[in-house]
């Protein structure tokens, strides 16, 4: 038995792998707008003796152990990683977690592959991890748990240790029961989450949809329903609930439901967009891009749930209607690509490429170039300054957990204009009123919301855009951590 009183599982490291100029292992700061890294990461802070449980890349697995590090930023806790071989990793993670698990998630059924996943090297990882945790987590220790590809974790977790408070959180939508059930494997998933003693998911809907699929599938009783919190709209859009499921009994055991959305960092996001290097970035957008025109910004990553294409589609029926855009208009569609090899994602970003390639052929001017696209990754500084000189945040996913680009543009717009145009879809069209929310799957919805949102004038921008940063600031990162902490008092506080 370990040592560690808090234990956090995530596939992802606290800190990027580099070398320095003698070649030595240094760490540094993912270059990633990802807002949740440094929280968890912070939540070491007010303790020394935590342990964070992540993967490493490795050629003989067999041959290796559990890798086990000590950290001092923020404070002295453990990294401890596991060995996996690349067959390993592909399996687990862009086999079974992104063919299997990812259009489940997203309800897009018709994407679903099963026929090439390994369901026993998705058992083995998460085993691996499992007892990792087991091996370092102290007599009543509490062990988070993040995201679907560790399903299988908990359950491991509380047949070696059931004295460990177990929390889950699902970084992903959770899908309407009757496709959950597609999944082959459903009742061991059901079974492992309900070895917790909370799970947590970004908005009522996904509590809901896992609620009812906890139910039916594998019986679990549900607690009564409660109001929603007020943060969620909870009437009227795609994923509103005006009440959801306070808890599961099953096997003897309660388990409590939360919802609470992920928030981001409004005070980093409005210190950093008054510093000199967002201000040069800044200079550089006005120059090479706005020339004193409206700008539209889209960021996401290259996935079929982005929505990325029938967003140029949009653009490009607004180009055809509307000449007297011609020159006055630009979209800069920042679409971070996908790892090499997963078919799918390159068949995506080609699609996306020549749609942009097509629409820049059909309407470029001498001095207009139409489509700005990028597939590199952008450094969190130039990403703020887009934010800053944006008319109109355009992010219309088919599907999304939550989308945190959202919300970062509205903390970004802090007393200033600017319009969010933003999918029903979308986890965070429940917490951000004030939006121009839009239906992605409709012509005429995307139509009307880039033709509002283009030509809304200031004071009602202003007024919105209020609303969305107030929502934003009153709910930070910070918060939802000690939220999802809070039914384990001695972890509640983030120092």
């Amino acid at each position: 038995m370990g040592q560690s009183s808090f234990v956090i599982l995530y596939h992802r490291t606290p800190f990027d792998e580099a070398k320095d100029a003698q070649g030595n292992q240094v760490w540094v700061d993912q270059k990633s707008p990802n807002g949740i890294i440094p929280t968890l990461r912070n939540l070491f802070r007010s303790r020394n003796d935590g342990t964070w449980i992540a993967w490493r890349h490795v050629d003989h697995p067999e041959e290796m152990d559990v890798e086990r590090l000590e950290m001092t930023n923020p404070s002295p806790f453990a990294l401890c990683r596991i060995p996996l071989a690349d067959e390993q990793i592909s399996s687990f993670y862009h086999i079974t977690s992104k063919e299997c698990f990812w259009p489940i998630l997203h309800t897009f059924p018709t994407h679903f592959n099963v026929n090439n996943a390994n369901w026993g090297i998705f058992e083995e990882v998460n085993k691996r991890f499992a007892d990792a945790a087991c091996n370092e987590a102290a007599e009543g220790a509490t062990v988070w748990v993040h995201d679907y590809n560790l399903w299988l974790a908990p359950g491991y977790i509380r047949q070696q240790r059931p004295d460990l408070k177990i929390a889950f959180f699902h970084h992903t939508p959770f899908p309407g029961n009757d496709v959950f059930a597609i999944l082959p494997w459903r009742e061991q998933i059901l079974e492992s989450l309900l070895c917790c003693d909370v799970v947590g998911f970004h908005i009522p809907r996904y509590t809901e949809n896992f609620a009812r699929a906890a139910s039916t599938l594998v019986g679990a009783k549900r607690g009564p329903k409660i109001s929603v919190d007020q943060k969620f709209i909870s009437v009227g859009t795609a994923l509103s609930e005006g009440t959801v499921t306070s808890h599961l009994d099953h096997n003897g055991r309660r388990i409590q439901l939360l919802s609470s959305p992920v928030g981001t960092s409004p005070d980093v996001i409005q210190e950093l967009s008054w510093s000199a290097s967002v201000e040069s970035y800044g200079e550089m957008i006005v120059q090479d891009t706005k020339k004193g025109r409206k700008l539209i910004l889209s960021a996401s990553r290259v996935d079929y749930t982005k929505g990325n294409e029938e967003l140029l589609l949009a653009f490009e029926r607004l180009l055809e209607r509307r000449e007297d855009l011609h020159g006055e208009v630009v979209l800069m569609l920042a679409c971070v690509a996908a790892a090499s090899g997963m078919k799918i994602y390159e068949e995506t970003q080609r699609s996306i490429e020549e749609m942009a390639g097509r629409i820049n052929g059909r309407f470029s001017q001498v001095d207009w170039i139409p489509v700005r696209f990028s597939t590199r990754r952008i450094p969190y500084e130039e990403m703020v300054a887009w934010f800053c000189h944006a008319d109109v945040c355009w992010i219309t996913p088919l599907r999304d957990g939550l989308n945190l680009v959202a919300k970062e543009y509205a903390a970004a717009r802090r007393h200033r204009g600017g319009v969010l145009v933003l999918s029903e879809f979308t986890g965070a069209s429940v917490v951000l009123e004030g939006a121009v929310l839009t239906n992605p799957y409709s012509n005429r919805r995307m139509d009307e919301a880039i033709e509002a949102a283009l030509a809304m004038p200031e004071h009602e921008q202003r007024q919105r855009m209020e609303t969305m940063s107030a929502a934003v600031e009153a709910y930070t990162v910070q918060d939802w951590a000690e939220e999802q902490l809070a039914g384990f008092p001695e972890v509640a506080t983030i120092g």
